[in-house]
């Protein structure tokens, strides 16, 4: 689906900017993610225009991400998710291309519930500074912070919707794309819809339109899956996560 033909769906959309977002920003959170194929959501979008705004940055709806993920060279955070520990973290640098900004993010899961954490950031850096550091040290308890590396960049196209009743962001990422060292991977075909809200609320417009197609939520880290998409050399466990792998595999299948 080319952003032009998005851009078109998005049109009746009511405009809003990062300045109305100040009731959603939603720092601590309850998130629900869902996957769907590029023509599910081609079918949706114009369904979401009554209960949603769509957020406008520098004039643009659907924006430019690049992520700049560290772990350690174990792989900490990701066989923590793995392994399903309530209480989990993300460290990671993240740049919005449309506007050039970037922050440093932390992103702590604890018993369901998401605290994100973040400052600004000159740029997305191969070497935490020691500002930095000490910005996780005093956000986070680990042990390894020193020693955290660079893993993986992920690039993807986003579009946020806020409720126009309910107090919650939708946000729609597409065209997703990994990198690890010299190694790329692709996940064009589908895009992950993340429901953002203080508690869950299956009131939402967008969680009835999935219970409606019968698409259930699927707990899906684009870190952990692109991992996974670049380490068919490194002795990487996977084996709760295929379930999730059969299930984009299956959307592949569906979209060709």
């Amino acid at each position: 689906m080319s952003s032009l033909h998005i851009q078109q769906l998005l049109a009746p959309f009511s405009k809003i900017g990062l300045g109305d977002m100040d009731n959603v920003k939603l720092m601590n959170r309850v998130d629900t993610k869902f996957v769907l194929t590029n023509e599910q959501l081609e079918e949706v979008l114009p369904l979401l225009n009554e209960h949603y705004h769509v957020v406008e940055i520098v004039g643009k709806s659907i924006c430019s991400y690049e992520s700049l993920y560290y772990d350690s060279e174990e792989l900490d955070f990701y066989h923590d998710h793995h392994k399903k520990r309530l209480n989990r973290v993300k460290i990671r640098y993240r740049k919005y291309l449309d506007s050039d900004i970037s922050f440093l993010e932390i992103k702590h899961k604890y018993k369901g519930r998401t605290n994100k954490m973040r400052i600004p950031s000159d740029e997305l850096y191969e070497v935490l500074p020691t500002e930095h550091v000490k910005f996780i040290d005093e956000s986070v308890d680990l042990s390894f912070t020193k020693d955290l590396i660079p893993t993986l960049v992920n690039n993807y196209k986003r579009i946020t919707l806020v409720g126009k009743v309910l107090p919650e962001r939708l946000t729609l990422d597409l065209d997703l794309s990994f990198r690890k060292d010299n190694q790329t991977a692709d996940l064009d075909y589908i895009a992950i819809a993340e429901l953002k809200q203080a508690k869950v609320s299956r009131k939402s417009p967008f969680f009835r339109l999935m219970k409606e197609r019968q698409i259930r939520p699927l707990r899906l880290s684009k870190y952990c899956i692109g991992i996974l998409q670049l380490s068919q050399d490194v002795d990487v466990k996977y084996n709760r996560f295929k379930k999730k792998i059969l299930k984009i595999n299956k959307l592949k299948t569906d979209a060709t």
